[in-house]
């Protein structure tokens, strides 16, 4: 049980955050603040609607946590996934090793994909990965 202690707390500490998203919801105004970058520049970041997103993904609509944010939905699913292959390795007793060894390169696409995620999002093209 000790190899799973530090697996366990992380799932409990994004339990958690998800728990108060979805017990706070995030489309009533005042309970979380505005977006800085939404604020400042009247568009949309690669994260505007990532808690509507997350609400939705606790509701169970998953057609709504996708038009929230699909971004934020592929993140959600690409640590659930992550999490299962340090958890099942813990339970081995592997040291935890990321299952794809990103290099400079991934980095890069990356950014890039969240560049145009951004970018497209806020153009009439995009209307549909708007928040």
């Amino acid at each position: 049980m000790p190899r799973l202690a530090v697996p366990l707390g992380s799932l409990a500490a994004v339990g958690a955050a998800f728990a108060v998203v979805a017990v706070v919801d995030p489309n009533e105004p005042g309970h979380y603040p505005a977006c800085p970058f939404l604020t400042v520049a009247g568009l949309y970041c690669p994260g505007c609607g990532g808690l509507r997103s997350a609400h939705a993904v606790t509701q169970g609509d998953l057609g709504t946590a996708l038009g929230s944010n699909v971004l934020a939905v592929l993140l959600f699913a690409g640590f659930a996934l992550g999490w299962l292959h340090w958890a099942a390795g813990a339970v081995r007793g592997r040291r935890y090793s990321f299952p794809v060894r990103l290099r400079a390169w991934h980095w890069w696409a990356l950014g890039a994909l969240a560049v145009a995620f951004t970018v497209v999002r806020n153009t009439p093209l995009g209307v549909g990965l708007a928040p």
